[in-house]
């Protein structure tokens, strides 16, 4: 990477209502947060999408992560915090006090009953015992909701391993949970993952279906017998391949531990750098895979959510000439 040259105390990008400083104006500097104020209902992302200038998608993106946003003096980090005319929206240069240290997640999605993350690769969803001591999705989002009243808590519905980044959901009260997990099969209609795997798959599609078990060494496993373990049913599409890597649309008709990793490893092409299920390559730095989408009717409410990320940029570059 490569480092920026200028002192660290120098500013970048743009500003319209600024201009640049000039003789006799050394000692001013650029404001350390703008303030715009909300004209009409919508949510927090796109209206600093509208707003902000100078800044693309993902700097925003990042700055919410970050906490530099605030609304009406109260830091927010939900992309679809609602606002309302007549409210001011707070974007600074340096994160707000009061705001979460997100680190490894982004809030896609929060209301009184359930909150909807982004997680990075590398982050913990929630610590075993020998982890406790580690940053997790869990224990942030945990800190995140008791600035709001001490008593507040947040409860698993489901996990991504360490290494999988994308979408995961977390309920704000046992009986949310209960409602979630109980109801997963009718309540999820879609969970679709990203997978990037060794070899060119020859079938443009397919299923695989086994009966899952776990290993004295906590390895998952397709049992050779019928009715010997959890059945588990996965399908994949082929979306791309090239350079000895193939991408796949992954799709679970059940969701049991490792499932996709274990399916992948019994076709003959492992997900890439997961070394665990016999790949060899480990070319992206990461485990290959990615959950993109999940959709489900709010268990409250009823209301159908859909929340659908971007490919991980580093999976698609193994398909650009000269790499592989």
């Amino acid at each position: 990477m490569k480092r920026d040259p200028r002192p660290k105390n120098q500013t970048t990008g743009h500003s319209r209502n600024k201009p640049a400083a000039k003789t006799g104006q050394a000692g001013k500097t650029a404001p350390k947060a703008r303030t715009y104020p909300v004209a009409q209902e919508g949510e927090l992302l796109a209206f600093l999408l509208e707003h902000v200038t100078g800044s693309g998608r993902n700097a925003i993106k990042a700055m919410l992560a970050r906490g530099q946003v605030s609304v009406d003096g109260r830091a927010q980090t939900a992309y679809n915090h609602p606002l309302t005319p007549g409210q001011t929206v707070t974007v600074s240069k340096e994160r707000i006090d009061d705001a979460p240290p997100f680190m490894g997640l982004a809030i896609l999605h929060e209301d009184e009953h359930l909150i909807v993350i982004r997680k990075e690769a590398g982050l913990l969803s929630i610590a075993a015992r020998h982890e406790e001591n580690e940053i997790t999705a869990y224990n942030q989002l945990m800190e995140h909701v008791k600035r709001a009243h001490p008593k507040n808590r947040i409860f698993v519905v489901h996990r991504l391993d360490r290494d999988t980044s994308g979408v995961m959901m977390f309920a704000k009260s046992e009986e949310v949970q209960q409602a979630l997990q109980t109801a997963w099969r009718e309540s999820v209609e879609e969970r679709v993952y990203t997978a990037l795997v060794e070899g060119i798959v020859r079938k443009p599609e397919g299923t695989v279906s086994s009966w899952l078990k776990e290993s004295k060494t906590l390895r998952m496993y397709s049992s050779p017998y019928a009715g010997d373990g959890q059945h588990a049913v996965t399908h994949y599409k082929v979306l791309q391949s090239g350079n000895g890597f193939s991408l796949l649309e992954v799709r679970l008709e059940t969701g049991r531990k490792n499932q996709i990793r274990v399916h992948m490893q019994d076709i003959g092409h492992p997900i890439v750098g997961d070394k665990k299920y016999g790949a060899r390559s480990s070319a992206i730095g990461r485990l290959g895979l990615h959950a993109r989408v999940l959709a489900f009717l709010h268990p409250v409410t009823g209301e159908r959510l859909r929340f659908r990320t971007d490919i991980p940029k580093p999976f698609l570059k193994v398909f650009q000439e000269g790499n592989g």
